[in-house]
């Protein structure tokens, strides 16, 4: 691997570093306190559940995906959807009702996740589509393609 492939691993590894191992492993050890938080949103306890397993199965599938390469593109734009949706669902700064009376109110904290969400899904984006957008015609053409972001996959085998 080039220096080049050094670094995209790492700002790959780095950009996922949230959903695996951290969140995954978080919801896997406390999974009853994952549910409880779900069901604020999601209130049949069935429903719940699900929600947890589904955020559990992007967040350990898609991570995978973005750091080996393997459906990157699909798998960074399910990733960019998971941050949106978090930040609607979970990160409501507009509700606790505090958010210009108090500087260290639970509004503002919400805000900063919010916007770290919607931040963490743009980057996300870029890495789906590139810097100029064009990668959505791949997209399009081939989901479930990689975008072979280290030169050894990029470069074809040598001929025997």
């Amino acid at each position: 691997m080039t220096a080049a492939d050094w670094a995209t691993l790492a700002a790959r590894c780095a950009m996922v570093m949230l959903f695996l191992p951290f969140s995954a492993l978080d919801k896997l050890l406390g999974f009853g306190h994952a549910v409880r938080q779900a069901r604020e949103v999601f209130r049949p306890l069935w429903l719940a559940r699900a929600a947890i397993a589904a955020g559990l199965a992007i967040e350990v599938l898609c991570s995978l995906g973005v750091v080996t390469g393997v459906a990157d593109r699909a798998a960074a734009l399910v990733l960019a959807a998971y941050c949106v949706a978090t930040a609607l669902l979970f990160k409501r700064f507009w509700q606790p009702g505090d958010f210009w009376r108090r500087a260290d109110g639970q509004a503002r904290g919400l805000f900063w996740d919010f916007l770290k969400n919607l931040s963490l899904g743009a980057g996300f984006v870029l890495l789906a589509l590139g810097p100029d957008g064009r990668g959505w015609q791949a997209v399009v053409d081939a989901p479930l393609a990689s975008s072979r972001p280290y030169s050894a996959m990029a470069s074809p085998a040598p001929a025997p």
